[in-house]
């Protein structure tokens, strides 16, 4: 089944049952890695099979994951796969739903949660890592003025750019360019709201 690139997420129930971290754990597993059994999930997560299998389902019912039969050897066997490669949820779709905004709002800062999770495990980890990936590796951050124009126009620039690099991710390891390492990028362009 090809994947559908994105999926906008309007529903308060969908964003409700995706705010939770075990959920937002195995669907970016089934994103980076491609479908896979529970037992497989299970591993790459260390959570119980039971506890795989039942946020699966929940999954499954909100439209974002669904079985891959054609992966099974035998009957018994049941792969699992994404239905979309990443989630988008736009924050100005809510405001006026109360209920909405605060699934929308829970979910997003799951995706915080995520986002330094990540962060942390690659400091964790740096030390252990070849010297060219830590140097190539960045983070950082900035002070800007904008007007809210010019901030939507980063921001579609930061998202267009992070679409380029997508693609050639995506390309066919084929293309002469070498090994490739999982990478996360993370970005964000929001108001602060203390000075």
């Amino acid at each position: 089944m090809d994947q559908t690139r994105a999926v906008r997420l309007t529903d308060p129930a969908v964003m409700r049952v995706l705010a939770h971290p075990t959920r937002l754990a195995l669907l970016g597993e089934l994103r980076s890695e491609g479908p896979a059994t529970v037992g497989a999930l299970s591993r790459a997560l260390d959570e119980a099979p039971g506890s795989v299998s039942y946020h699966l389902g929940r999954l499954v019912d909100a439209g974002l994951v669904a079985e891959a039969p054609g992966l099974a050897r035998d009957r018994r066997e049941r792969w699992w796969q994404a239905l979309h490669q990443m989630t988008t949820v736009e924050p100005t779709d809510s405001l006026d739903d109360p209920e909405r905004h605060a699934a929308s709002t829970a979910l997003r800062r799951e995706f915080a949660r995520r986002y330094a999770t990540v962060l942390e495990e690659h400091l964790s980890a740096e030390a252990s890592l070849p010297r060219e990936l830590v140097a190539a590796s960045t983070t950082g951050d900035r002070q800007l003025r904008l007007t809210a124009a010019e901030l939507r126009e980063l921001s579609g620039e930061l998202e267009a750019l992070a679409d380029r690099w997508q693609a050639r991710s995506d390309a066919p390891a084929a293309d002469g360019r070498g090994a490739t390492h999982r990478v996360a990028l993370i970005h964000a362009a929001v108001p602060r709201v203390r000075r």
